[in-house]
């Protein structure tokens, strides 16, 4: 849909006749000739002309030299073929006589400027160079066709042979044509698409000339010959490099001598030309026809101006040049529909009406878009770039109104109304002439389209729903042939500028047209000093900009200038004058695309240069690279729109003097990115629907809704209180509604009442409720991407005024209790509101939503039904039957349970019989039987059904309750606690069994419980309080002293043996063995045992001292053996992570590198780096059970707790290991301190020496590796996590030890240990 504009035009008058391109210099070699010279012989000459991009030309004579034709009139002769070998700085000229001139610009000493290489006797009837400049291929009137190489030395000659014909087997199957489309059962009789009605016999055409053309394909593996065999027909040979006949085409009538082999090699172009009408056909590699379209030449015009027809690719195939007598069409394809895009007419009645022969075309090898014609007497250099005729994207007049030209017809779409598909358009308007330029004003009512001398100007008609063209007006350019119009476009809703290049000022202009009503009339106009390529309006249209060749942008404004006193009479006259805008563009040359956004005094200047850079400008100067790749832009009023050649479509908020932030290439976290299809550009923009329209490479189109342009509408209609558009594009384009309230909260709460009365639809409410989530997806999904200070500032000041009731409440619920209370008063319009915010609590609270509706049907409300209905759609019915039946309401409960699918043989009965009940009866059965246990006890308690309840209580274990029900009941109470302590006694909770017989008095019960729970002090205290006799209390004590010297109590072992069994030596061993040697040594004393001092305390010192040192020295050597090891691993893991996770030596033979050709379960269960990680290896995506089976996961996880040496759960074993190694020292550092002084007591000063060094040791060593063991691990770098994905079976115990080793640890706390002085 894009239209051709011209940029660059330039008119030289040098007589060319042949041209060719120096794509060095963008200069052109133009040849003049063979023609009578001033010495009255015939000559050629050779002129430079330097093309400055729109400056009047620099022509300069290359050399002119005679001609000495084997012709008998020289000239009649003609030059075939003109080229410039870059590289060697040498132009080729060929002559239909047969000589190959070959002219050497910078002649070295001994090399002669012009040269005859070769000449054919025969005469040359047709020439052309490859692509690569490396073979000549000439066809000569012997009907032989010659291959020679850049030295002109022949490399093949092939004849043309009648034969040639029979070389392809031609079989069409109907390709493009009518036949093979399908048209419905009830089209005609079927028939054999492969048969043709007419066959053509390849007759010739009474205008055929007998021209041969050649044209190679665009990467020179193949040429193309058009000549006429026998005299009979036309045919196209198609020869491969090495000059094997590949193919023929098949026979077309009325074949013109003309051919372009499409660059990108799809297509052969020809031309077809019958009396009254011609097409452009077309031809596959294999001669087979495919697809053609007409010229729309009529007969006379194909009598005159259209008798002779040539045709001419440009270097990227994507426009067709079709040159006539005095004219040069410029056709382009989209959809599969050719647009006649420009008509260049060089204004040369001459050769229209005198010369047989087209106007010449040459296209620029490099430059796809730039060409010049030239007819013999004039030169035209023009250039064009693909650009939209696009109307205003700015609400609301953001209509997408798209302009495409197509000859005299301009298709007119507005793309919000009706997504019309190209070639089709919504409206057809057809003009006296050829369209050159179309612009849409402000509002897009005035469409105003240029042709090549005028204008036409159509207005809305809302009434007939089309475009009116204005009245006929006086509206032309000067001269006819004088001036080329170029560009047109409006300022504001009434003022057109029209560009156009003077030929004879060699200049470009600037005409104002003003528009009043129905009339319009040709204002001031302006000569500019300089080339103009672009006339743009700002994005708002209250200016207009022009850039020049250079790339600087200027103004266009109006002044008012004096007039001479005349007679005594002054005034002023309307004039334009140029401002300069930008002076140093950050581009070199001009940009292909322009755009300027203002806002207020603020300004962006946006361009798109030919390499694909986008730039940006604002107004203080501040220059931005936006992309390097971009391939189309647009603006909107917030939103700098482009797409890339990586396929995303990016957005970039527009702010005013600040330099746009561009989104990086992620889609899947940027709401300002967007993948979108391969080679896909931007058509237009429709803010207000929020919709982007793209155009395919192949020229369909396709309306998105970006997630940017969707947000930032709500986002619009948020802060508006706009809540009914919001709300309808969130349900449109499935954004979560949660964001109508996290954008902003506290203006949400205040406006609820206002939010219902825009909504206005129960139904619309509901949805809106019932997706309401606690997450804030302000923060989440959607968060807000524009940067600016007032954001920040509304943000802050919404985080502050957020209530008290906020942080204590969830959100969800906060809304629904707001949306409660205003629909409070709207119980009878907005019922299904109010159950829905019930509902949708979190957690939702179904006995509020149902108590309203029974109380509604205890007033007779007919609006019961429905709302039940509501409720049971909201809710598991069998849920709401459970609290319905909760509520004691036997009709609610039945409501509900006829909107399930429960059996009423089963439901109804069972009503039936709670009805019969009385009150308290029937809610302790519907309590009990819900589950409710404690309510249904408080309903037997109110009952007095004391003994029903106590077995409920003893079936129910609901002990604790029935107690607390009967605290003021004595009898009843101990009753119940009899029953719990003998409960708490057989489930093995003896502490509190005993604690409940020692409540009850029965003491005997409570010792055995004590006895049983190891509770010496407790049962022997009871046992006496029975009273037990003084041989069972002893055997007690025995009892329990064994029992705590089992469990090494040895503290509490040695106070029973002392207090209850008189034991003193049993009791001073067991100090000592609990390290408690100072109790020992007062036991000894005070009861008058000396002896065992000796025989107790000091053997027991001596033991204690060989256990510690043993237990330091193992703690000593662990520390040894594993802090290196863990030493060597971390430095494997850092020298090759991938196979320390793998658990593989790398130094190992015959190791499996994980890789290959067809994946297996033996080479991808053990996964990589990272698949051991996230636990998605290709084995296990393959077979999904094995590697998540518990089976293997508790193989894993003994793997992890052994953590045998190599595995991938060394590292943390050892870690574990010397935290416990730590927390163990910790743990006897009193011991250690009570053995020391123990010793030194004792007078065993040297062994007190050796305990506290050998600690001192142990803890310093401790002490020196918790830093390099507990080190801090780093986070983990982007890409390595996988979201939300958790692993499960084998490879979960995997990840959770990575997990483990990578988070940060907190290390232990070695205590501190100190020495006694004494010891030191």
């Amino acid at each position: 849909m894009r239209n051709l504009k011209n940029i660059v035009c330039s008119v030289s008058e040098i007589g060319a006749t042949a041209i060719a391109w120096d794509v060095t210099t963008h200069a052109f070699i133009c040849a003049e000739g063979p023609s009578i010279s001033e010495n009255s012989s015939v000559a050629i000459r050779l002129w430079r002309l330097a093309n400055s991009q729109g400056q009047q030309p620099q022509i300069s004579e290359i050399v002119t030299w005679d001609v000495d034709s084997p012709l008998a009139n020289p000239l009649d002769d003609k030059i075939l073929c003109l080229h410039y070998l870059v590289d060697i700085a040498t132009i080729c000229l060929i002559l239909a006589s047969g000589d190959i001139y070959v002219v050497r610009e910078d002649a070295s000493q001994g090399q002669t400027q012009i040269e005859i290489v070769g000449s054919v006797d025969a005469g040359i009837t047709g020439a052309a160079w490859s692509p690569d400049e490396e073979l000549l291929a000439i066809s000569t009137g012997a009907d032989t066709f010659l291959f020679m190489t850049r030295d002109f030395e022949e490399v093949t000659n092939v004849a043309f042979k009648p034969d040639d014909v029979q070389s392809s087997k031609h079989v069409s199957v109907g390709w493009g044509k009518s036949e093979t489309q399908f048209k419905g059962k009830r089209a005609k009789a079927l028939r054999d698409p492969t048969v043709q009605e007419h066959i053509d016999e390849g007759t010739l055409s009474p205008c055929d000339d007998g021209a041969v053309t050649i044209s190679w394909r665009g990467d020179g593996n193949f040429v193309a010959v058009n000549s006429v065999e026998a005299g009979k027909r036309r045919i196209i040979r198609v020869y491969s490099r090495e000059g094997t006949l590949d193919s023929v085409s098949e026979p077309v009538d009325g074949l013109g001598g003309s051919l372009s082999w499409r660059p990108a090699g799809n297509l052969i172009a020809g031309v077809q030309r019958f009396d009254d009408h011609a097409h452009i056909v077309f031809f596959e590699r294999n001669g087979l026809r495919h697809g053609k379209f007409a010229l729309r030449l009529s007969a006379e015009d194909l009598k005159g101006w259209g008798r002779n027809i040539s045709l001419k690719w440009n270097n990227d195939s994507t426009v067709l040049a079709v040159s006539f007598t005095d004219r040069v069409q410029l056709w382009t394809m989209g959809n599969y529909h050719y647009y006649l895009k420009q008509e260049i007419d060089l204004g040369s009645k001459r050769n229209a009406a005198v010369t047989k022969s087209p106007i010449g075309i040459s296209w620029h090898p490099e430059q796809p878009l730039r060409l010049v014609a030239f007819s013999g007497e004039r030169e035209l250099s023009l250039q064009y770039t693909f650009a939209m005729a696009s109307g205003p994207t700015s609400v609301p007049y953001d209509s997408g109104l798209v302009n495409v030209t197509d000859g005299c017809n301009l298709k007119v779409t507005p793309l919000r109304k009706a997504n019309v598909p190209p070639p089709m358009s919504l409206y057809d308007l057809e003009f006296v002439d050829n369209v050159v330029d179309v612009a849409t004003n402000v509002d897009g009512t005035l469409l105003a389209a240029l042709y090549n001398r005028g204008l036409t100007i159509s207005r809305w008609d809302s009434n007939q729903n089309t475009f009116l063209n204005l009245p006929p007006h006086n509206i032309f350019l000067t001269s006819p042939n004088d001036t080329y119009a170029r560009q047109i476009t409006f300022r504001g809703p009434s003022e057109a500028f029209i560009l156009a290049y003077s030929i004879s000022l060699q200049r470009d202009q600037l005409y104002k047209v003003n528009i009043k009503g129905d009339h319009a009339e040709l204002g001031p106009s302006i000569d500019f000093t300089f080339p103009v390529t672009h006339l743009m309006p700002s994005f708002d249209y209250g200016s207009v900009f022009v850039q020049s060749i250079l790339g600087t942008v200027h103004e266009i404004e109006d002044q008012e200038v004096a007039d001479n006193i005349i007679n005594g009479n002054s005034g002023t006259t309307a004039s334009l004058r140029v401002i300069n805008v930008l002076q140093n563009p950050p581009w070199s040359t001009s940009c292909q695309w322009l755009e300027i956004w203002k806002a207020g005094e603020g300004r962006l200047i946006c361009g798109l240069a030919g390499n694909g850079s986008l730039h940006t400008v604002t107004s203080d100067g501040q220059e931005s690279l936006l992309a390097r790749n971009c391939t189309s832009f647009l603006l909107t009023e917030t939103h700098l729109i482009f797409t890339t050649s990586q396929h995303f479509l990016k957005f970039v908020h527009l702010a005013v003097n600040q330099v746009p932030e561009v989104p990086k290439d992620e889609p899947e976290i940027d709401e300002r990115c967007r993948s979108i299809e391969r080679g896909a550009k931007l058509i237009t923009a429709i803010p207000s629907t929020c919709a982007i329209i793209l155009q395919m490479p192949r020229g369909n189109l396709e309306t998105i809704y970006p997630r940017a342009m969707v947000l930032s509408g709500i986002r619009k209609c948020v802060v508006a209180k706009d809540y009914k558009t919001a709300f309808l594009t969130c349900r449109n384009q499935r954004v979560d509604m949660n964001i109508l309230h996290d954008y902003n909260p506290s203006q949400f709460m205040s406006d609820i009442s206002l939010f219902i009365k825009q909504i206005n639809k129960a139904d619309h409410i509901d949805l809106f409720l019932s997706q309401l989530r606690d997450e804030d997806v302000c923060r989440t999904m959607y968060k807000e991407t524009l940067r600016t200070s007032a954001l920040v500032e509304d943000q802050s000041q919404t985080k502050d005024h957020r209530s008290a009731d906020s942080i204590t409440k969830s959100k969800v619920n906060r809304i629904c209790d707001a949306f409660l209370h205003a629909l409070s008063n709207a119980r009878g319009t907005h019922l299904q509101n109010i159950i829905t915010a019930h509902v949708c609590k979190s957690p939702p609270d179904l006995d509020a939503g149902l108590s309203l509706i029974g109380k509604i049907r205890t007033q007779g409300d007919e609006a019961v039904e429905r709302a039940v209905e509501h409720i049971c759609f909201l809710a598991d019915v069998n849920l709401l039957y459970n609290h319905a039946l909760g509520l004691y309401d036997l009709d609610l409960t039945l409501l509900v349970a006829q909107q399930s699918q429960k059996d009423p043989r089963e439901y109804l009965p069972y009503l039936q019989g709670l009805q019969e009940q009385p009150d308290l009866r029937r809610k302790f059965n519907i309590d009990s039987d819900l589950g409710r246990r404690t309510r249904a006890l408080q309903h037997l308690h109110d009952l007095n059904a004391f003994a029903e309840l106590k077995l409920y209580a003893e079936k129910h274990e609901l002990y604790s309750q029935a107690i607390d029900l009967y605290r003021y009941d004595e009898q009843s109470l101990n009753d119940l606690m009899k029953l719990y302590a003998d409960y708490l006694n057989s489930r093995n909770r003896f502490k509190e069994a005993g604690i409940a017989y020692e409540f009850l008095r029965d003491y005997e019960s409570a010792y055995l419980a004590y006895r049983a729970a190891t509770l010496w002090r407790e049962s022997l205290s009871c046992a006496s309080l029975v009273p037990l006799p003084d041989a069972e209390i002893r055997a007690l004590a025995q009892l329990l002293a064994d029992g705590l010297t089992e469990s090494k109590d040895f503290f509490a072992a040695a106070t029973v043996n002392l207090e209850y069994l008189d034991d003193v030596e049993n009791a001073a061993r067991l100090f000592c063995k609990g390290y408690w040697f100072a109790d020992a040594i007062r036991v000894a004393a005070r009861r008058g045992r000396h002896e065992l001092l000796a025989e107790a305390v000091d053997v027991g010192l001596v033991e204690g001292m060989a256990n510690m040192t043993e237990l330091l020295a193992d703690c000593k050597g662990q520390i040894g053996a594993q802090i290196p090891r863990l030493r060597e691993l971390r430095a494997k893991k850092a020298e090759d992570p991938l196979a320390f996770l793998n658990g593989v030596d790398p130094t190992a033979a015959d190791v499996p590198d994980n890789v290959s050709i067809a994946p297996t379960d033996a080479s991808t269960t053990g996964g990589t780096f990272l698949t051991r990680y996230t636990g998605k290896t290709t084995g296990t995506l393959a077979t999904g059970v094995s590697r998540r089976s518990s089976k293997n996961r508790r193989r894993e996880e003994r793997k992890r707790a052994a953590g045998k040496k190599g595995s991938i759960y060394e590292e943390e074993y050892l870690i574990n290991s010397i935290r416990r190694l730590i927390e163990r020292i910790n743990s006897v550092s009193e011991d250690v301190n009570r053995l020391i002084e123990g010793l030194l007591r004792r007078a065993m000063k040297e062994r007190a020496r050796a305990v506290g060094d050998a600690m001192l040791e142990v803890v310093n060593a401790c002490r020196e590796c918790v830093d390099e063991v507990f080190e801090v691990k780093k986070d983990l770098g982007e890409g390595e996590t996988n979201g939300d994905y958790k692993p499960t079976g084998g490879e979960g115990v995997v990840a959770e030890s990575l997990e483990q080793s990578w988070k940060k640890q907190e290390p232990p706390i070695v205590n501190a240990f100190e020495v006694l002085s004494l010891a030191r």
